[in-house]
């Protein structure tokens, strides 16, 4: 973990012409508000992020940028305020910007939304819960930053989204950030073999293995969960460390 001062900055004056003029034509609020603050300081944290813009999740912010084809390098460093680990982030090389992702994410038709709806049903991937479609929110399979948009203006392709409900989309777009292949490989067939991507037939998670499952009680069911909750709550546990010890009895 580096030293937040011995990161080396890149400020507007360091920026190659190319990607300076990307960056100015960003209008995204949100990447805006970070790339200006780089361009300004050279650099910033997700402290900054939370503390001088009021973003509860500065990486969400982040993913902005490099949605719009900005290439940023993430650092971590210690908090000079809490001492803790955090997440740094300064401008990337020029060469780094990826065919497909200038502009940032497309907008989805409603249209489109509704073939999503007709293919997969009203439900989340991730957890298999039926859903007001409303709840429903349209997600890149592979995440934007690694594959983009490189199908220029051909028709979308429906296997390659999913539908996801706030909630799981939070915990997709977490996993993800923390993952190498994001972060640094960005090789799509790693994307293609993780549960984020395809829930339906996977082997890691976010390069971990691991396998998930996620179960829903409802009406009547729900005085199992109950049953399950007091008995984790007496041993000071959670429900899954109780219900994996079932398993294996």
């Amino acid at each position: 973990m580096a030293d937040l001062d011995d990161i080396k900055r890149t400020p507007r004056s360091q920026l190659d012409p190319a990607l300076l003029a990307l960056c100015l034509s960003v209008e995204a609020k949100r990447a805006r508000t970070v790339i200006d603050h780089i361009l300004e300081h050279g650099i910033i944290t997700n402290e900054e992020l939370s503390d001088l813009y009021g973003y509860d999740h500065p990486p969400r912010a982040i993913r902005d940028v490099r949605e719009n084809g900005i290439p940023l390098i993430t650092h971590s460093v210690t908090s000079p305020k809490t001492g803790r680990r955090m997440g740094a982030y300064t401008f990337d090389d020029v060469s780094k910007i990826k065919r497909g992702r200038i502009g940032g994410r497309k907008a989805f038709s409603k249209k489109f939304k509704q073939d999503l709806l007709a293919i997969y049903g009203p439900k989340d991937a991730a957890t298999g819960e039926l859903l007001d479609e409303r709840y429903l929110q349209i997600d890149h399979r592979i995440p934007y930053e690694v594959i983009g948009d490189d199908n220029g203006n051909a028709v979308l392709d429906p296997k390659d989204f999913m539908l996801l409900d706030a909630s799981s989309n939070r915990a997709k777009s977490w996993s993800c950030e923390h993952c190498e292949n994001l972060l640094n490989k960005h090789d799509p067939d790693i994307c293609r073999r993780c549960f984020w991507a395809s829930p339906e037939d996977y082997d890691h998670i976010a390069e971990r293995q691991s396998r998930r499952v996620e179960i829903v009680w409802s009406g009547d069911e729900t005085r199992y969960f109950d049953s399950l909750k007091r008995e984790a709550d007496a041993q000071s546990v959670e429900v899954a460390t109780i219900i994996k010890r079932k398993l294996r009895e």
